[in-house]
């Protein structure tokens, strides 16, 4: 069953719809499949607050909680209950392109749902402390190709999960086999940065936009961004992986999708008003103040990239055992 919170007037997340047959304006809803406060309910509220705030929509988005396997409780509802809702939009990520590569979603696969778009995107990156032995990734994947057990990685999350993926996307560039990492999973990114802070691991495979307070403090190294180029700001002096030689990168987008059996025309009408959003200079500070970078990535596009993804993953998957 649905988890409904309901949110005060001033939490209220706006967007209006007008799509062709489509429900009034004021039962538009994103559920964000988990628990209030997460990055599923960020992803919600980038788009709906930012269409009420750049003006772009007046009315306000009801946001749904949907909690339960990851994302998969949400992701049967749409496909099984509310297929051709024009007014429903789900907010999705990298993880849940993992979890749809290894079959954590039951019977339904990522060509089940219409991929909207994406309006935002972090990266992953490797990081250690400021006095580590390795100045540069470089260094660290000597020392794994040595011994891999040797060097002890952690992140917020298990075996198999996306924090888990960096760090075997690293060690397979490397070509360590990834199974022979020594990882260790914590509940959350904070939980596994103070776990690198207090020296019981020696490697955080994290997210660029959860370290902006440590790099300041000088508290940390960052060895490499998993991104396709430089970010700027207060990453500019972080290399990738790629200009290293490591062709390892890790976007962690920020995106909706709809029902399988939704209208064309309902879905273009989402697919331009992301458009829209993307482009308006009063969300470009929004989605900066939420420790996001530009990702602009929608329809078509934005479909085909979901689903290279997640057959990427699947392979990965394979190889290191975790599917068959």
């Amino acid at each position: 069953m649905k988890n409904i919170t309901a949110l005060p007037a001033a939490l209220l997340l706006g967007a209006s719809l007008s799509v062709g047959t489509a429900q009034a304006a004021d039962e538009a809803e994103c559920i964000a499949p988990a628990k209030p406060g997460g990055g599923y309910d960020l992803t919600c509220r980038l788009a709906a607050n930012g269409l009420l705030e750049t003006g772009l929509n007046e009315d306000p988005m009801l946001v749904t909680y949907m909690p339960g396997g990851i994302g998969a409780v949400a992701y049967n509802h749409v496909n099984g209950v509310r297929t051709d809702d024009p007014n429903l939009i789900v907010a999705a990520s990298t993880g849940a392109a993992v979890n749809l590569a290894l079959g954590k979603f039951g019977q339904y696969d990522a060509s089940e749902v219409r991929w909207v778009g994406a309006l935002g995107v972090d990266y992953g990156a490797i990081v250690v402390k400021a006095d580590a032995p390795w100045q540069t990734l470089d260094e660290l994947m000597t020392a794994l190709q040595e011994d891999p057990t040797q060097v002890a990685f952690g992140a917020g999350g298990s075996v198999g999960s996306q924090d888990w993926m960096k760090a075997a996307l690293t060690a397979k560039a490397a070509d360590v086999d990834p199974r022979s990492l020594r990882y260790v999973a914590f509940e959350g990114g904070g939980e596994a940065l103070a776990a690198l802070l207090g020296n019981h691991i020696q490697v955080f495979s994290g997210d660029l936009s959860e370290l902006k307070s440590q790099l300041e403090s000088g508290d940390i190294r960052v060895l490499a961004a998993l991104s396709e180029e430089r970010m700027g700001g207060p990453y500019a002096e972080i290399p990738t992986a790629a200009e290293q030689g490591y062709d390892v990168q890790w976007p962690i987008w920020r995106g909706y999708y709809m029902g399988p059996e939704v209208s064309d025309e309902a879905y273009q009408a989402w697919v331009e008003r992301l458009e829209n959003l993307a482009g308006n200079e009063t969300f470009a500070e929004l989605r900066e103040a939420r420790g996001l970078f530009p990702m602009a990535r929608f329809g078509d596009d934005f479909d085909g990239y979901v689903k290279d993804q997640v057959a990427g993953f699947k392979e990965l998957a394979t190889e290191v055992g975790l599917t068959q």
